[in-house]
């Protein structure tokens, strides 16, 4: 089963309400669910897997395709450092990312696409 597609309208209310402090767990996990929803649609491809656990994992940017095993290129990172860099709160190069970021192989850059565009 495909999962749910997030409405834009439910992915700003729920991403502003984030914004605006609240933290329970749904309106976290539908903010992290639609920006990554929004960066696998706008970078569509299958060569960089990113993982905000326990939320929600996409592929996303053009490149070879990875069908088995653990992926070559793979970005892990918490839901708040997520929706920080997705909404450019916190850029991707900044020295504060790093530690926060868990991001393997040679198409794991994704500087080139964040801020997610989310109209």
């Amino acid at each position: 089963m495909p999962p749910r597609t997030i409405a834009d309208a439910e992915g700003r209310a729920a991403l502003q309400a984030v914004t605006d402090g609240v933290t329970d767990r749904a309106s976290v996990a539908t903010a992290v669910r639609w920006t990554l929803q929004r960066l696998a649609e706008d970078v569509p491809g299958n060569s960089v897997e990113v993982r905000v656990p326990p939320y929600a994992a996409v592929q996303a940017v053009p490149g070879p395709r990875h069908t088995r095993g653990t992926p070559p290129n793979v970005v892990e990172t918490d839901a708040t450092t997520w929706l920080a860099l997705a909404t450019g709160q916190l850029r991707w190069d900044d020295p504060t990312t790093g530690p926060r970021v868990s991001a393997s192989g040679s198409r794991a850059d994704l500087a080139p696409f964040l801020p997610v565009r989310l109209l």
